[in-house]
C-alpha cells in the first residue's frame, strides 16, 4: 500500500530540508512543498487563492496516487489546523495510509534558524513573530509530534522513515 507522509510545521522548523532527505531515504518516492502550489507574486492569502492551492495540492498528490511508479509520497507544508489536514486527506483518492507528523522546536531555536535565513537574504524579518506565534497551535492536531530541536536534518528525516 502507498504511504503519504504529511509533515507539518511552522516556518522555518525544517520541514523542506528534512522532506528533501526523507524522498531520497524512501524507494519509489516523490516530494511536494505546498508552498511550490501557490509561489506568485505579489503573495496573497485570500479566500479564491487559499482554494486554488487547496485543488492544486489535491490535484498533484492524487496525481502521484495513481502513478504506479511511485510507492511514497512526501507532502510538507504549514498545515498549522486540523480543517487544513482533514481537507487535504478528504480530497485524496485510492487507497493509502497516511502518515501524519508535526515538526515542532522551542521558540529560541525556531528564532534562531529563522534569523539565519533573513541573514541570508531567504526570509523577511516579518516571518519571525508569527512563525512563533504559531508554535501552540500545533499541540491540536491529531499527529505525532516530532521535536526537532536538537535534531539535524537527516535525523529528522529518519525518524520519520521509521514510522
Amino acid at each position: 500500500m502507498k504511504r503519504v507522509y504529511l509533515v507539518g510545521g511552522t516556518m522555518g522548523v525544517g520541514k523542506t530540508s528534512a522532506c528533501r532527505l526523507l524522498k531520497n531515504m524512501l524507494p519509489d518516492s516523490v516530494m511536494l512543498d505546498g508552498d511550490w502550489c501557490w509561489d506568485m507574486h505579489p503573495f496573497r492569502v485570500t479566500e479564491e487563492t487559499k482554494a486554488m492551492v487547496m485543488r492544486n495540492i489535491r490535484y498533484l498528490l492524487n496525481s502521484f496516487l495513481q502513478c504506479t511508479a511511485l510507492q511514497n509520497i512526501v507532502f510538507c507544508w504549514v498545515m498549522h489546523q486540523q480543517e487544513i489536514i482533514d481537507e487535504i486527506l478528504s480530497g485524496m483518492e485510492g487507497e493509502f495510509e497516511a502518515v501524519c507528523v508535526s515538526l515542532v522546536c522551542t521558540p529560541e531555536v525556531l528564532r534562531e534558524r529563522l534569523e539565519r535565513d533573513v541573514k541570508a537574504g531567504l526570509r523577511g524579518a516579518e516571518v519571525i513573530d508569527r512563525s512563533i506565534g504559531r508554535l501552540p497551535l500545533y499541540d491540536a492536531l491529531h499527529t505525532v509530534h516530532l521535536e526537532v530541536s536538537e535534531l539535524t536534518p537527516e535525523e529528522v528525516a529518519r525518524r520519520i522513515a521509521a514510522l
